[in-house]
């Protein structure tokens, strides 16, 4: 009862996550629409985590939900680098696939670098022994697979995302329909010259 009551509430932890992540990253962008090519990245780190627990033949238990909590920043940073990058590329005049290009091409070196270095850093955590070495192992066998896989992953489709989501965002705003107050010019009032009202 206790193991099942605790993964309830790491359920609701993991939803409101997602949605403080979302509306920080909705008030930094002023869109709607940027922060769901951000969160588009979290299923790919859950993905590679599910993964390599599958492999190691561990179980899903509350250390590894908390390692599921992590990966929703540990994925975003990721793709934030991506997007951000990508938007500024695309303001500057480049079209929204070159733009997505070279944010991936230019962002190539600094993302891998500091996803190494926490890949490496969790490594022991994954190998532990002693005390409490089997909520270690899960919490760094979780975070181990998904940054290894939010990396990889990150580069080839957060580009897609921004791409596909941008294209539909700049066809919407395109297509909304004018409104009659701005599309009709105002007509003047027409004054009737005193001399002529006077006759």
């Amino acid at each position: 009862y206790q193991e099942l009551k605790a993964g309830s509430i790491a359920s609701v932890v993991f939803g409101l996550a997602i949605v403080f992540v979302f509306l920080i990253l909705a008030a930094q962008y002023e869109s709607w629409a940027m922060p769901f090519m951000v969160l588009l990245a979290v299923p790919l780190a859950l993905f590679g985590a599910f993964v390599v627990l599958w492999l190691r033949g561990m179980q899903i238990d509350v250390y590894s939900q908390i390692g599921f909590v992590m990966l929703i920043g540990l994925a975003a940073k990721n793709a934030i680098l991506i997007v951000e990058f990508a938007r500024r590329r695309r303001e500057e005049g480049l079209s929204i696939v070159d733009a997505a290009m070279e944010a991936a091409r230019l962002r190539l070196r600094p993302i891998l670098m500091t996803a190494f270095a926490f890949i490496l850093g969790v490594l022991p955590l994954m190998f532990a022994t002693g005390a409490g070495a089997a909520s270690r192992q899960s919490i760094g066998t979780t975070v181990f697979g998904g940054m290894v896989a939010a990396t990889i992953l990150s580069l080839v489709f957060v580009p897609v995302f921004y791409a596909v989501i941008e294209q539909l965002r700049e066809r919407r705003s395109e297509g909304e329909p004018v409104s009659e107050a701005t599309e009709q010019p105002t007509a003047e009032p027409a004054f009737e010259p005193l001399a002529e009202a006077a006759e």
